[in-house]
């Protein structure tokens, strides 16, 4: 064989290892994008988790796929993107219950929330709100802690181990008032009885305890926010009620598997931050809804994965005055 034959040869042989690097060094995104939503199609996850994926979409020019994988309070679909290769190809739209409720509620879920995902943004959160039938005598926070040294107080929650159950824990932890947990099978559930005086109270989420309290069927005596709401701006933080600095929330937010480049991360926070900007329509529409859009600082990857820790040491520490261990 002549040396410039075994030159070409030599060449040729090379070129398909050449060619194996091309679609790594594609600019992300070149195909379409998979956000997980863990629970059915309808909750609020699900609504939220698709005007994420219509800013992603507009921002990066590709795709977004969104797929509800519900079962396991979260965990399912969760551990499902935690094993999911690390190439910002799979996302989940992350919330309370997979992230920081259900490691402390089922053992095993099959993911470590706190080593298995990388942050990227927090989306939005809506504040738990403490409610009250009318049929009940107490109209502030002073006034329920008072009545409750005489009698019990019946709260109802969306059920045992939920996020709701957790807020109402930590409350009476922190105030030493003599609230009976009555838990339900979901917010919804627990509406009618509130409302005829079967339960005194509630914690549920803000947006949904707000059209009661407007139709005057029961009164918010607090929200667990850092400040009042815009969409009622006559009901006190819990802060102002005496319960200094007491916030709980439910949120969404997106995280990515663990080892997800740092690169990649950024465009997905990026995209976000920037269709969740102050005074956007997406913004705008969330904040009707009765949700609190994050912070610019909650939006960053860091921000989002301090949130998540300070969020999960307060599920911690609730489990125990519950008494629940993981089953």
């Amino acid at each position: 064989m002549s040396i410039r034959r075994r030159v070409f040869v030599a060449a040729l042989g090379s070129a398909p290892i050449l060619l194996l690097p091309r679609r790594a060094l594609a600019a992300y995104p070149d195909r379409p994008i998979h956000l997980i939503v863990p629970f059915a199609a309808g909750g609020n996850a699900d609504i939220v988790g698709r005007i994420t994926g219509d800013l992603i979409n507009k921002a990066l020019g590709r795709p977004v796929v969104v797929e509800n994988r519900g079962g396991g309070g979260g965990s399912i679909g969760a551990e499902f993107v935690a094993r999911a290769t690390p190439d910002g190809y799979t996302l989940l739209v992350g919330s309370n219950g997979p992230l920081t409720v259900e490691p402390f509620v089922h053992a095993n879920v099959g993911y470590d929330p706190l080593k298995d995902f990388v942050a990227v943004a927090l989306t939005r959160y809506v504040p738990h709100a403490l409610i009250l039938s009318d049929k009940i005598q107490a109209k502030t926070m002073t006034d329920l802690i008072a009545q409750s040294k005489n009698v019990a107080v019946t709260i109802a929650t969306s059920g045992i181990g939920s996020a709701t159950h957790m807020t109402l824990e930590r409350l009476k932890a922190a105030t030493g008032a003599n609230l009976t947990h009555v838990p339900y099978r979901g917010g919804g559930a627990l509406m009618p009885d509130l409302i005829s005086g079967t339960v005194d109270g509630a914690i549920t989420e803000f947006s949904t305890a707000l059209p009661m309290h407007q139709a005057g069927q029961a009164h918010i005596i607090a929200i667990a926010a850092l400040h009042r709401s815009k969409l009622a701006p006559e009901i006190p933080t819990f802060d102002e009620g005496g319960v200094k600095g007491f916030t709980a929330q439910s949120y969404i937010g997106v995280v990515a598997p663990a080892k997800t480049p740092a690169d990649v991360v950024d465009k997905l926070q990026q995209a976000i931050a920037q269709g969740l900007s102050s005074g956007s329509p997406v913004a705008e529409r969330l904040i009707s809804l009765g949700s609190e859009v994050a912070s610019p600082e909650q939006m960053t990857a860091k921000g989002f994965a301090a949130f998540i820790r300070a969020d999960y040491e307060n599920m911690r520490e609730a489990a125990k005055l519950a008494g629940i261990t993981p089953q």
